[in-house]
């Protein structure tokens, strides 16, 4: 008797290290972002110093340097933190929905889908401001979605994990092969879109960060309430199902956040590659498989990487730069490759 009234108190008590050392966790990520964003500020083909940040932010005189933190870096920094966030939180979600360590939103041909419909907006009607784009990538989105559900369910049964990545992998390859044949007979969105196809924080003002902060902050919300039964749903649907999730409409909040994250990052900087797959991978193996601190993870932990990658173009092949997307797919090709081979992937509770 003893025994058993001893173990709540132990188990309460392991909950709470694990819940602290989580905590810590997010905590050195936060700190980790600031200095990030400080140096994103810092470095580039002209490196400028602390003192002229500080100026250009709080007592702006119109010095050259000033201009380059002012109109260049803020804005492409603050376009990293947002499109940080939707891209590695839409691939969170993704993975829990569908169950599906390596879904993303590439491997899903949801980028593509984004792609082919802002490069028919571009090229067929001329639309070239994000306000007046957006709604095609949003409309990209939900076509990519449907079509990987629909080519997933094609046989009997509920479609499966390998099932809705083969679906995606071939519809991307379409929606790819689609784009660019618009991009050839189309000179005026071949040249629009030829850095923006990459992912590029480059050539953004804040405009275009304030017009997507809107879509990825109600989608990063959307994703934060549902996350509690996402936890069910990645346990299958029985089980959500016996625990009392209501999975239609978990799934459909889950899936208008997917649309309104991959959307607006996709609209505003490009299809950005690997971010939304290798960051929830390591949320679960630094902070568990509650999808809770997941996404708190990816949240901070997004951003820093997008920032960083955005850094090291800046630096490598100075006076140019490498776009951001270049850089993010070396880094993360290997990184997968790696975790692949040497850990076992963790793909939910």
């Amino acid at each position: 008797m003893a025994t058993l009234v001893d173990q709540p108190p132990r188990a309460t008590s392991a909950t709470a290290a694990a819940n602290l050392r989580r905590g810590g966790v997010l905590l050195g990520a936060l700190l980790l972002l600031v200095v990030v964003c400080a140096l994103s500020l810092l470095l580039g083909t002209r490196n400028v110093s602390p003192g002229t940040v500080w100026d250009a932010l709080f007592h702006y005189a119109g010095t050259d340097d000033q201009s380059i933190v002012r109109d260049l870096r803020v804005p492409r920094t603050v376009l990293g933190l947002l499109v940080g966030v939707a891209f590695a939180v839409c691939g969170a979600v993704i993975q829990a929905v569908t169950r599906n360590p390596l879904a993303d939103t590439q491997i899903l041909g949801i980028n593509s889908g984004a792609a082919l419909f802002v490069v028919i907006a571009i090229g067929f009607l001329g639309f070239t401001s994000y306000w007046s784009y957006v709604w095609f990538a949003f409309i990209g989105v939900a076509v990519a979605l449907i079509g990987v559900y629909v080519l997933g369910s094609a046989g009997r049964g509920a479609p499966t994990p390998i099932q809705l990545t083969l679906a995606g992998v071939a519809l991307g390859a379409v929606l790819e092969g689609a784009s660019q044949g618009v991009r050839l007979i189309k000179p005026r969105a071949f040249d629009y879109l030829r850095f923006w196809d990459v992912g590029s924080l480059a050539g953004r003002s804040l405009d275009v960060a304030a017009a997507a902060a809107p879509f990825i902050v109600v989608g990063t919300l959307l994703a934060v309430a549902v996350a509690r039964s996402l936890n069910a749903v990645s346990l299958g649907d029985d089980m959500a199902k016996a625990l009392g999730v209501n999975l239609a409409r978990t799934r459909f909040v889950a899936l208008l956040a997917i649309m309104l994250l991959a959307g607006g990052g996709t609209a505003a900087v490009g299809p950005i590659w690997f971010l939304g797959l290798v960051v929830p991978h390591l949320a679960r193996w630094v902070v568990g498989t509650d999808q809770r601190w997941i996404l708190g993870f990816t949240v901070l932990v997004g951003p820093i990487v997008i920032l960083v990658a955005d850094i090291v173009g800046r630096l490598i092949v100075r006076p140019g730069e490498l776009r951001v997307g270049i850089v993010t797919a070396f880094i993360g090709a290997p990184v997968l490759i790696w975790w692949i081979r040497t850990r076992k992937v963790v793909s939910g509770p």
